[in-house]
């Protein structure tokens, strides 16, 4: 293959944009066509890049060879059918989040791909996100010490949609953060509870809480009913602990704060009798690190376009977004 790809984008509407103009900004990327069913977001296209040709038919690049890798951003529903469509056409595929709807989906999605030689890479764009990729670091190197647990909260008086729950619309965020931070572990359990308040069967709040191996646990919070817009993790370890906040201005902090078991007196402790006294409450420094900042979204296209061109292994490729799409599918069943 030539150093640089042909790409379209299927479906330019609420995130496409952002993505869309990413594409164009990849020196390594030639967009060819946008497509969408909207004449209103195909004028949206024409107007701000005139040179790209728009579409409403998607077997126009099914069939059109010239074609090297397709990015997807359409509905959840979608993205099965549109994938399996484009790998069995011999093309790359970008799935938005989730990459689909069931673990069988995604194994076949990665069944398929393997048997093409193609890259199939799911949009988990806060794995590209360089203050995610610094707690990454803070934890593999143990400056936290053992991770104890991790709660986030996504949620705020927004978007409402059918489509899908928020469980599956915002924790596929979250999940795969914690995923990713953890070293893409299997739970030892996942339960959730949600509920309706808006739409008959579509969840607008949901806790979901997962059991990891290590007696971690984590809690995700999302919703689309709340006073506040909230983006927040929070990394609890036995020696620091720390905060990314993706709408904070210092994205992440460290704080050197915990509990710490305490010998008496020089004697060995006695687990069998202990006292307050044997705790002892640290409250040291609170740390901001300076975060080079690159936009998440350009890192991931820039990944996608690397493991086309040179074959390198995909971060949020089948693997990862088969363990994403098992906690959502475990959690949407033991909803209560």
């Amino acid at each position: 293959m030539a150093d640089k790809i042909n790409i379209t984008q299927i479906g330019v509407g609420y995130w496409g944009p952002n993505l869309l103009r990413n594409l164009m900004a990849n020196q390594s990327c030639e967009v060819k066509t946008a497509v969408d069913l909207s004449e209103e977001r195909r004028d949206f296209v024409r107007g701000l890049y005139p040179l790209v040709a728009v579409s409403d038919k998607i077997d126009d690049v099914i069939n059109d060879s010239e074609i090297d890798a397709v990015v997807i951003t359409t509905p959840v529903a979608s993205h099965f059918d549109l994938a399996m469509q484009f790998l069995e056409a011999g093309k790359h595929v970008l799935v938005e989040k989730p990459m689909a709807t069931t673990v069988e989906q995604v194994e076949e999605i990665g069944r398929l791909a393997e048997k093409k030689n193609l890259v199939a890479m799911v949009g988990h764009t806060f794995l590209y996100n360089a203050a995610v990729r610094y707690v990454k670091q803070l934890i593999d190197s143990r400056i936290l010490g053992d991770i104890r647990y991790i709660y986030s909260q996504r949620v705020n008086l927004g978007r409402i949609r059918s489509d899908v729950d928020a469980l599956w619309n915002f924790a596929p965020h979250d999940i795969s953060i914690i995923q990713y931070w953890l070293g893409d572990p299997d739970p030892e359990s996942v339960q959730s509870t949600g509920m309706d308040y808006v739409q008959n069967g579509v969840d607008d709040v949901v806790f979901l809480n997962i059991k990891y191996p290590n007696s971690i646990m984590a809690n995700i919070h999302v919703s689309w009913l709340d006073p506040h817009k909230v983006r927040r993790m929070t990394v609890v370890g036995s020696k620091n602990m720390v905060v990314y906040d993706d709408l904070a201005e210092n994205k992440v902090a460290m704080y050197d704060k915990g509990i710490d078991r305490m010998a008496i007196l020089g004697e060995h402790m006695d687990f069998d009798h202990i006292s307050r006294s044997n705790f002892s409450h640290r409250s040291g420094d609170v740390v901001f690190p300076k975060i080079e900042w690159e936009e998440p979204l350009k890192v991931e296209i820039d990944h996608f376009v690397d493991c086309i061109l040179n074959g390198t292994s995909c971060l949020t490729g089948v693997d990862h977004a088969k363990k994403v799409v098992s906690i959502l599918e475990t959690g949407s069943l033991s909803q209560v």
